[in-house]
């Protein structure tokens, strides 16, 4: 139950901000699927005891996955599914805390928290990056 529920958490952050975005109507839903299931993906790693840097890139391989898939089943671009569906992995909180720990002259907790939101951010540009170069790859290949 607690799997569905992240899923539904992951769906309703991405449909919001595919609506925030002005995605088509028709693909809002599909946004808000590849966010869900992004973030199910997610918690689960997290539950198999994989760090959080780990988790997000794998979660972001999955939207990305996703948001190929409905790209090339919808005819319109990936841009559409990609990025409220990542929304919801975004290291918004790890800046946070890296700003506040500065503020509190905590440096080490700082440093900590923000090179871990850098690395979040650099997997899943990594991430969308290689999903993206082979998907264009297997289309050169194949097209």
């Amino acid at each position: 139950m607690i799997y569905f529920l992240n899923f539904i958490y992951g769906f309703m952050c991405s449909v919001g901000f595919a609506v925030l975005f002005n995605v088509p109507k028709a693909s809002v839903i599909k946004a808000g699927f590849s966010g869900g299931v992004g973030w199910a993906i997610y918690y689960s790693m997290i539950q198999l005891n994989l760090s959080v840097v780990i988790s997000t890139l794998i979660a972001s391989m999955g939207i990305a996955v996703l948001g190929e898939f409905f790209a090339v089943m919808e005819k319109q671009p990936a841009t559409l599914y990609l990025v409220p569906g990542i929304i919801p992995l975004v290291p918004g909180f790890g800046v946070y805390y890296t700003m506040l720990s500065l503020l509190e002259q905590n440096y080490e907790r700082a440093m900590q928290q923000g090179v871990e939101a850098v690395l979040i951010a650099v997997l899943i540009a990594a991430a969308l990056t290689i999903v993206l170069s082979v998907n264009t790859y297997r289309k050169k290949r194949h097209g």
